[in-house]
């Protein structure tokens, strides 16, 4: 039997998921991916091959109830079904935030459970949904075992004054301090910079992970030395409904003056803000594109997200003490190409060159000269969590033979 690991990604009403074969100490081999989605109402499941073939269809009516747990138990009777000579040997999980307490991917357990729930406050749109597969999986299928992979261990590398916040001992001592996100994507980015170009590998780069979601990261060798993001997601970039940096006063005065509750400035400040709230009308790069030319407020938003970009880019060219490449990852840096035109263009001051017709065509390679390179390279975040679910699993099979 080949054993196969699935990875997942949940949301408040989707579940994403991989599967990849794993033998020995290969890399793991994809095999199938697929998701539910619309969960809680019309509820939709899809599976298919690695190369697109649909392998598997259902639908259930809103008055079914499907939710995850459904969901989950549906996708084991799939496999057990459908992937035969396999054996589902281990489910590794993307969980958000990490904290203090865990520097690398761990083998779940109870008393790792309850410390991932004491983070939920800091990662409030992500770590609970993070979390119910997992406990799902541990009461219904107990003896299966289970990895969390967390977004903000790459990120454990940083000096110690690029994580600190100017406060008090006393709330430093509770764990405010700047973790960074996108960490999985950033392991990825970093483990193929090689294959792309050697000399960017061990130099000094700048990752745009650019999505709903976004932040930079700065790489030296490979290794993260700062990022846009901190305590929360909710720092850095303007992202698709998230405010990014701010001052704190802004939020004292929305509560003093404009009264609102916390929980109401949290989800203003979460949901409502960033893309969404500066064109009040999407939080979808795509569309603000297609309205940008007649809707003032558009353009305003993507001006804004580009400005942000290009500014804090600034701030880890001076982390890192100069630049070699710039890479543009995610759903919008890997799609969009007028935003990276228009990053490139504010960037011209590190003596980047853009080659246009190379950006159009979506690389990888779009600049040209010998200034700093400028690269499209996919993510992908779920390989990492395969990797490290992996690597997990040998080394608590090492320590049972020891």
């Amino acid at each position: 039997m080949i054993p196969v690991l699935v990875v997942l990604n949940a949301g408040s009403s989707s579940l994403k998921f991989q599967l990849f074969e794993r033998e020995g100490d290969a890399e793991p081999r994809l095999t199938c991916k697929g998701a539910f989605d619309g969960l809680g109402g019309a509820a939709r499941f899809i599976a298919r091959d690695a190369g697109g073939v649909t392998l598997g269809e259902n639908a259930w009516a809103p008055e079914a109830g499907f939710g995850h747990e459904e969901a989950l138990m549906h996708l084991v009777s799939w496999l057990r079904e459908h992937q035969g000579g396999r054996q589902l040997a281990a489910i590794g999980h993307r969980v958000v935030h990490g904290g203090e307490a865990f520097t690398g991917p761990v083998l779940v357990d109870d008393e790792v459970i309850r410390t991932l729930e004491s983070l939920s406050p800091l990662a409030p749109l992500h770590q609970p949904h993070n979390l119910a597969p997992i406990r799902i999986v541990r009461r219904r299928l107990p003896s299966l075992p289970q990895v969390a992979c967390f977004d903000t261990a790459f990120h454990r590398t940083q000096p110690d004054l690029a994580t600190l916040f100017a406060l008090p001992r006393e709330v430093r001592d509770r764990g405010v301090r700047r973790y960074g996100f996108h960490g999985l994507s950033y392991d990825y980015i970093a483990s193929v910079l090689k294959e792309y170009d050697p000399r960017l590998a061990a130099g000094r780069v700048v990752v745009a992970h650019l999505g709903n979601g976004a932040s930079l990261c700065a790489l030296r060798a490979g290794v993260s030395i700062a990022t846009t993001m901190g305590l929360s997601a909710l720092d850095g970039l303007p992202m698709g409904t998230r405010c990014g940096a701010m001052d704190p006063g802004a939020v004292f005065f929305m509560l003093r003056e404009m009264k609102l509750t916390p929980d109401a400035a949290e989800r203003m400040l979460y949901s409502h803000s960033g893309l969404l709230g500066v064109s009040g009308l999407s939080n979808d790069m795509r569309v603000l594109r297609e309205q940008a030319a007649e809707n003032p407020d558009a353009r305003r938003a993507i001006n804004l997200f580009v400005y942000r970009i290009t500014r804090e880019v600034g701030s880890l060219v001076a982390a890192l003490g100069g630049l070699d490449g710039l890479v543009f990852t995610a759903g919008i840096g890997e799609n969009d190409a007028a935003t990276r035109a228009e990053v490139s263009a504010r960037l011209a001051w590190t003596g980047m060159t853009l080659d246009d017709a190379a950006n159009k065509a979506g690389g990888p390679l779009i600049s040209s000269g010998a200034g700093p390179g400028a690269w499209v390279i996919p993510t992908n975040e779920e390989l990492v969590i395969a990797r490290q679910t992996s690597s997990v699993l040998r080394t608590a099979r090492a320590r049972l033979a020891s």
